[in-house]
């Protein structure tokens, strides 16, 4: 089961579904959220007013539209208040119910951004040890799913997943 981590737009990369980390409206933001909605298209934001929204730590999913990806599954990571609300636990089901959302959709490959490591402030060393060992663990249950990629935006984020895919 190959999982990497890659450096590169995840609206560019050639797999069966990307993860957006969004907001709990799923009508657009900043950040990942912001590039996805622009890349994709209008439909979009349309389809996404149809789905009323996500809990903090559940996933959705649509069509990718203008996407190389047929599909985008939307995610709601949670925002950091310095561990002490559950956000450990928030972000593992963000990872979990993504891969079972992209199972149900019979998808083989799968990109991830670094979810809730940015405007959200998780601290990216503990996001990336959640993320890395709760792939591992939930591709066990979805052998349908061949490849996971953790797609980072800076060489310093790409570092720490790196070092997270090793140990």
């Amino acid at each position: 089961m190959p999982i990497e981590a890659v450096q590169a737009d995840i609206t560019h990369l050639n797999v069966d579904a990307i993860v957006n980390a969004a907001n709990t409206s799923l009508l657009g933001g900043g950040g990942v959220d912001g590039a996805i909605h622009r890349a994709a298209g209008p439909e979009l934001l349309a389809e996404c007013k149809e789905l009323n929204g996500c809990a903090t730590g559940d996933a959705k999913s649509t069509p990718g539209f203008k996407l190389p990806a047929s599909y985008v599954i939307h995610t709601v990571g949670p925002v950091w208040h310095g561990g002490d609300r559950d956000e450990a636990e928030l972000l593992r089901s963000c990872y979990r119910r993504s891969l079972e959302v992209a199972a149900s959709l019979e998808v083989r490959s799968v990109a991830f951004p670094s979810i809730s490591t940015g405007v959200y402030g998780y601290p990216i060393n503990e996001a990336a040890r959640i993320a890395v060992a709760t792939v591992k663990q939930a591709l066990n249950e979805h052998n349908g799913i061949e490849s996971v990629t953790f797609c980072c935006f800076s060489a310093e984020d790409l570092a720490v997943y790196q070092v997270c895919l090793v140990e």
